[in-house]
Formats: C-alpha cells, structure tokens, sequence
C-alpha cells in the first residue's frame, strides 16, 4: 500500500490532480489508516494509469466517470469511438502544422492553380491591384472555410467573367470604388447588375455557401468597407433582386 504522494509520483500526476480526480468521482478515495493517511493499492494505481490516458486524449472529466460504470463492451466501444475523435483531432493539427509552416514561408494558404491563373487573367483584363488583391483573400477565404463548395463557386465566377459584357460589369464595379455614395451613376450600376444578375440566373437562387454560414456576411462586409460606393451598391442590388 502507497501514499498519494507515492501514487501520484509513480503515474507520473500531480497530488492536486489525484485530489481533483477523488472530488470529480473518478476515482474512489480510500479510507485512512490508523496513521491517519489514505493508503492505496495496485487496483487504485490501475485505475490511474486509465483515467490519465484518457484525460490526456482529451476525454472530458465527466465522460471519463461515466464510464467507471459501463460494461466491458460499452468501455471497448467507447474506446474505439474515442480513438476516432482523436485521429481526428490529429489530422486537424497536422493539417494546421501545414497551414503555419505556410504562414511562415510567406503564403498564407494555397490556392489552387485555376485560382491563382484567375487572378493574372484580371490584372491582364484590366482590374485594380486593389481588386485583384482583394479577390485573392477573399478566394482564401472560401477555400480555407467551405472547401466543398469553394470550386463550384470559382467556376460560376469564371464563367461569368468569360462573357466581355458581364465582365465590363465587373470593372465599372472595380471603378466604382472612389465615386461619391451618391454619385448617379452608382444607381444606373446596380439597375445593369440586377438586370444581369436575373437574366443569368432567372427566378432560380443565386450561387452560394449553406444558408447558415456566416462567411459571405462577412465576405460582403469587407468589401462594403473598402468603400462607401461599394456599400451603396451592395444595398441597392439587394434591394432590387428581393423586391
């Protein structure tokens, strides 16, 4: 028989955690001896050795109780579905390694190559450097948070920039960017991009991420930002597509 201090030392935890694990009902606190003192046993260190593997895999304290009580069945399954988790949890820490060692290297996502040709194909087609710059992180964006949607959204922008006059639509919005809110010809802008945007579409819905993701909120955002004709222009088209 062992102190917690002993307990603690030989499991490689704290006394504080042992205590924290005694309060948490994980692992029952022994009765003490005539000396006074807990003493604990080969089964207590057992116990130990489980309650810490799984806490450093990152099972939540009151996961970990619950399953002192399950079945040796139910214990081999909740372990299996714990090892899921947690290859899980590793590919996305890999994955994240990847992206930091980008970072590092200067690049903060990749796009792919179609993307990255899109890009050049705007400058040569005449747009901003602030337009191209701008569509090059809001592309990352996309990618590095809907990637299943990402392309299928690419390819309708290509698409419409392959035709010369929706394309000319999207340099008067590139130009657009120093007019004064209410310049007029903001105004006759957003009456041409609804005209093409319902001539494109029809009454069928606009391209999109999923309906509950915030991300083209915040996409639309930095854009109306950038300028206070952008914002006009925002407001005016979406007010003319709903009505």
């Amino acid at each position: 028989m062992i102190t917690i201090g002993q307990l603690a030392r030989y499991i490689g935890v704290s006394i504080k955690t042992v205590r924290v694990y005694h309060d948490k009902g994980l692992l029952p606190e022994p009765d003490r001896d005539a000396s006074g003192y807990r003493r604990y046993g080969a089964n207590d260190a057992v116990d130990l050795v489980k309650i810490r593997t799984l806490a450093e895999a990152g099972v939540p304290l009151s996961r970990i109780r619950d399953l002192r009580s399950a079945t040796d069945e139910e214990f081999r399954r909740a372990l299996h579905d714990i090892d899921g988790e947690l290859t899980a949890r590793i590919r996305g820490l890999r994955a994240t390694q990847r992206r930091l060692r980008q970072l590092a290297g200067g690049q903060l996502s990749p796009l792919p190559t179609e993307v990255e040709a899109h890009l050049r194909d705007l400058a040569g087609w005449g747009f901003t450097p602030r337009w191209v710059d701008l569509q090059r992180d809001l592309w990352i964006l996309v990618f590095a948070t809907h990637p299943d949607r990402a392309v299928a959204l690419f390819d309708d922008q290509r698409e419409t920039l392959a035709d010369p006059a929706l394309r000319q639509l999207f340099l008067d919005y590139d130009d657009a960017y120093g007019l004064g809110a209410d310049d007029p010809r903001i105004d006759d802008l957003a009456d041409r991009i609804t005209t093409a945007t319902r001539e494109r579409y029809g009454s069928g819905e606009l391209p999109q991420l999923d309906a509950a993701s915030e991300i083209p909120a915040l996409i639309q955002d930095t854009v109306n930002d950038s300028s206070p004709a952008w914002r006009r222009l925002d407001t005016l088209i979406r007010a003319r597509l709903d009505a």
